[in-house]
């Protein structure tokens, strides 16, 4: 165990976590919604400090980040636990597992000296935290970030944007990049699908853009819930009103979990939601979960060459140069070797 960060003692050994935007309330001998955050006589500890569950290489458009080092490895890792509930989460194996195991942790004992050496090894260019939401392993992944800067690695959260905005501000300092979950654009699912709420996410993409940190974002489109021309309009308005810059995913979803009730989503509905975007202003939108369609290239929002062809996570060609189109010599956002 080890002694949490981010939390405030409150009244006959209450603890209040300060991790994330459920601020939870935890009394003694409890666990906070994440599953992994248990008060033990008046003080907080992360029970998954160091407990890995999941280490694998993995090319860093998987993440997806596509204009981040594109072509490059990122070291994978993630605990159990999360603070989000998602009726379609894909990970849901790892994500729910101390809801599912009566409070059991699991996972193999590392250090953060390991993971990293194990990063450089690898020939990764970065680590990711990622599969769960990190927020919850924060304390391993902080460290872990500190000593990754040292050793010339990127560091990169795959988040659902939930965290506390002291805790924004407190990892922007070792975070390179992150990619955002915008789950839908309305409070009514993220209550209903995710036990949680749209306002703080989209803060959090605000902010973390602010503060300097690459931000791309992500929405899966699930038939019928969060896919109407209105919903990701607005979604496309709200991306272009912080940055025109900041790629947007638009993914396909497939049955899983507790939404197995929901068909597949049509590539159509993805290429309408590019389309959407591209309209709106947005320069970079691009197709996920689906392999072969076109809409995973990148092109040169001024002049329309095609600067980066991918086949899924693979690159076929790319013609950034020095962080600029090859044709007209426009500056194309993202963090570039």
């Amino acid at each position: 165990m080890h002694e949490a960060m981010f939390y405030q003692s409150g009244k006959e050994g209450e603890v209040i976590c300060r991790l994330c935007n459920h601020y939870c309330h935890i009394k003694v001998g409890k666990r906070g919604i994440c599953g992994v955050r248990e008060n033990q006589a008046g003080k907080l500890y992360s029970l998954v400090y160091g407990r890995l569950v999941v280490e694998n290489v993995d090319p860093i458009e998987k993440k997806p980040l596509f204009q981040f080092l594109p072509g490059s490895r990122s070291y994978s890792i993630s605990t159990v636990g999360c603070n989000f509930h998602c009726l379609h989460c894909q990970n849901y194996n790892i994500s729910q597992y101390p809801h599912q195991y009566s409070g059991d942790i699991n996972g193999r004992e590392r250090t953060p000296e390991s993971v990293v050496e194990d990063a450089v090894q690898a020939d990764c260019a970065s680590i990711s935290y990622t599969y769960v939401e990190p927020t919850v392993f924060y304390e391993f992944a902080h460290s872990c970030a500190k000593l990754a800067h040292d050793r010339q690695l990127k560091n990169i959260f795959v988040s659902n944007g939930y965290m506390a905005p002291d805790v924004t501000r407190h990892l922007s300092s070792v975070l390179d990049g992150i990619n955002i979950d915008i789950k839908a654009f309305t409070d009514d699912f993220y209550k209903k699908v995710c036990k949680a709420r749209l306002q703080p996410v989209l803060d959090n993409v605000r902010l973390m853009h602010e503060l300097g940190v690459w931000v791309e974002v992500t929405t899966l489109l699930i038939p019928g819930l969060n896919d109407s021309p209105d919903e990701l309009l607005d979604i496309a308005k709200f991306i272009k009103e912080i940055d025109p810059g900041i790629p947007w995913h638009v993914t396909a979803f497939y049955p899983t979990y507790k939404m197995v009730d929901r068909n597949p989503t049509p590539v159509a509905t993805l290429r309408r939601a590019r389309d959407i975007g591209l309209e709106e202003g947005l320069h970079f939108v691009y197709e996920g979960n689906i392999q072969g369609e076109g809409g995973e290239n990148t092109y040169c929002p001024s002049c329309g060459t095609e600067l980066i062809s991918r086949f899924g996570f693979k690159i076929r060609k790319n013609r950034v140069v020095n962080g600029c189109c090859c044709d007209c010599g426009e500056k194309i956002a993202g963090v570039w070797k």
